[in-house]
């Protein structure tokens, strides 16, 4: 017998295509579980052939130290793959955090892959354990907790998250990558360190490990809203309660973002008009994430600069032979930052008062 491929093997164009062509209803998922797995290999590959059958597209990464999934499922299946999901015993009633602004287009294949961690946080301290982790909040308590005086509010999320949305008054680290936050957040809370240190993110899984470390280092009464902004939100809608959030949530999917207020608090980061919309530069050998708006996306054809709006400009031939060797000057980010890009116009300030 044949073994079964256990990857997708069609071309990400085409599959990307097709999806956006489908008018398939899916609904988008995402979950997470730390757990000790002694065979992630095996578990990973057990799941890649489980929820192939099931339609389920996504990004799902398996480690020693648990799973992290952020997926799509035919609504049509969305019970049957609770059902798989809840039949294994570490898995049983986790939390499916639904997506709010859903489209069914998030994703267009299924990726399973093992990680060393679910989520890269560049610790290599075998005293911290991930489960002493801090009181989880539901909507009504992280409205009335940050509320107070003696509260600090702390986005573990990263820059170019923050920047299309957040909650009202939270610190907000400039980093690209969760690894580089930790040290970051903790300096930023030093002078801080008895208050109520209040922390969130898009789902709650940097959470869960940031309010653990912050414990880890001294800190005493560390928070996490529970569920992240998802479930916030969720919440909010359900039981009336005031949204403390301004701006969109950024999602690592297709969809580059939900809208969860009608307040648009980012700009352009070429012309710096008011915009929210993340867009990956469509110069490939650049990939740069920024924010783009409508004009300037039909300016630009939808690239990060002139060189890169040059570039797409060859014949494919042309820039196939050239995209290794393709060299832009990015500055010292690897996402866009509005007012520190290279690209950015100079009228761009003046444009975005």
């Amino acid at each position: 017998m044949a073994k079964q491929v256990l990857h997708n093997k069609v071309n990400r164009k085409e599959l990307r295509a097709k999806m956006q062509q489908s008018d398939e209803q899916r609904t988008t998922i995402s979950f997470y579980k730390y757990h000790q797995l002694a065979e992630p290999y095996t578990f990973r590959d057990e799941l890649y052939q489980r929820w192939e059958n099931l339609g389920v597209f996504g990004r799902i990464y398996v480690a020693s130290e648990g799973i992290n999934g952020q997926i799509s499922v035919p609504t049509g299946q969305v019970e049957a793959f609770k059902e798989d999901l809840y039949a294994i015993d570490w898995l049983n009633g986790v939390r499916l955090n639904i997506a709010v602004d859903d489209d069914g287009k998030s994703f267009f294949a299924l990726k399973i892959k093992v990680r060393p961690k679910i989520v890269a946080d560049g610790l290599h301290d075998e005293t911290f354990d991930v489960t002493r982790r801090g009181k989880h909040l539901t909507a009504e308590e992280f409205n009335s907790l940050t509320d107070k005086e003696d509260s600090v509010v702390v986005d573990m999320r990263n820059h170019y998250e923050s920047e299309v949305g957040h909650f009202e008054g939270a610190m907000l680290p400039d980093s690209d990558n969760f690894r580089d936050m930790l040290p970051m957040v903790e300096n930023m809370l030093e002078e801080h360190k008895d208050k109520h240190i209040v922390m969130y993110c898009t789902g709650g899984i940097r959470c869960e490990k940031a309010s653990a470390y912050f414990k880890h280092r001294g800190f005493p009464k560390v928070y996490q809203l529970d569920g992240g902004i998802i479930e916030y939100t969720r919440q909010v809608k359900d039981q009336g309660l005031d949204n403390k959030f301004i701006g969109k949530n950024f999602v690592f999917d297709d969809r580059l973002g939900e809208r969860i207020s009608e307040d648009v608090i980012a700009h352009c980061h070429q012309c710096g008009a008011p915009c929210d919309t993340h867009t990956n530069c469509k110069n490939v050998a650049c990939n740069l994430l920024f924010i783009q708006c409508e004009n300037c996306a039909e300016k630009y054809a939808g690239t990060c600069s002139d060189a890169c709006h040059s570039f797409i400009q060859l014949p494919e031939v042309e820039q196939q032979k050239l995209r290794k060797t393709f060299q832009i000057k990015q500055g010292e980010f690897k996402k866009g930052r509005f007012g520190k890009s290279p690209f950015q116009h100079a009228h761009s300030e003046e444009t975005a008062e």
